[in-house]
């Protein structure tokens, strides 16, 4: 087993690496800061931050190796079997906050759990992960496209998997107390592990590949895009969205809170600059509103066509 925890070890901070070069690609000025640190109980990780960034204002690539002697709440709460467990965990997580309002805001993260026994032995394992794209202003070709690397990154792993883990991210990233979705959607997962160990580090990094393709080529088609006040004044008001979703309802946000993981790495999710309106509402026939009537709704984006 400690052979698979090195490679996996080794594939993810791979993964951190390579995706941490495509976005400053595509970024042009501003680069990523490296901050490693270490768990208090165990393990560590790497943080890689940009900030200020000609198309990125705020985006993190955290690589995290961590271990505890016993499950947080927020795990036992969805595993009540895995009480008294210890784990052990390692995955690479990233949010991007873009400058402009035309660029959308990405999410992505993959991983692997070990929960163990006390004596050291493994109890179960699985892995997590998944995409999510959330536009402020949506293009139908961005949202399509998304889609398909989405079901492009499940469908050599059985053809079954996007469906499932499409329907499982629209429900998932849905703000209940909003009743409205916080973005597009992609694909999400989570205590998966009918693959093995081997096919599910491999599928990990198609879900990898396929998200930094997919995110950078939207980077690259929107990131000059004129863009007023108004456009900004709107994506700082639909951030708070986001800000939301993540500390009310966020799995990963949770356990990393609950287990004492690093404050700092696991809030690097939230965008630098939010703006909140009481009871605001867009104008009907504007942009603004058709992000609500015609892109937040769940859509079978990836057997759509562009027109």
């Amino acid at each position: 087993m400690q052979l698979f925890y090195a490679k996996a070890k080794q594939a993810l901070t791979d993964l951190q690496r390579q995706i941490c070069q495509a976005i400053e690609t595509e970024n042009g000025s501003g680069q990523f800061v490296t901050d490693t640190w270490q768990h208090d109980h165990g393990g560590g990780g790497i943080t890689r931050l940009l900030q200020n960034g000609s198309v990125i204002e705020q985006g993190g690539v955290n690589f995290s190796h961590v271990m505890g002697k016993s499950l947080p709440a927020s795990a036992t709460a969805q595993r009540p079997e895995l009480a008294g467990c210890g784990f052990e965990a390692m995955g690479v997580s990233i949010v991007m906050h873009p400058k402009n309002p035309y660029v959308p805001t990405s999410h992505f993260n993959v991983r692997l759990f070990f929960a163990k026994k006390p004596n050291g032995e493994i109890s179960t394992w699985w892995c997590g992960g998944g995409f999510d794209l959330t536009p402020y202003y949506g293009f139908n070709e961005d949202c399509i496209a998304w889609h398909k690397a989405a079901q492009a990154a499940c469908d050599p792993f059985g053809k079954a998997l996007h469906p499932k883990f499409k329907k499982w991210c629209d429900e998932y990233f849905y703000l209940k107390h909003r009743q409205e979705a916080r973005g597009i959607g992609g694909i999400f997962f989570d205590d998966f592990n009918e693959l093995g160990l081997e096919q599910s580090l491999a599928f990990l990094q198609s879900v990898s590949a396929h998200y930094c393709k997919a995110y950078c080529a939207i980077m690259q088609q929107r990131k000059n895009t004129p863009y007023t006040q108004r456009e900004r004044d709107f994506q700082l008001y639909r951030r708070g969205r986001y800000v939301e979703f993540n500390l009310v309802y966020d799995r990963g946000t949770l356990f990393g809170l609950q287990s004492g993981g690093r404050t700092e790495s696991i809030l690097m999710s939230l965008p630098p600059i939010v703006n909140w309106r009481y009871n605001w509402q867009p104008a009907p026939g504007t942009p603004e509103q058709e992000l609500y009537t015609d892109f937040l709704p769940i859509r079978d984006w990836a057997n759509e066509s562009i027109l």
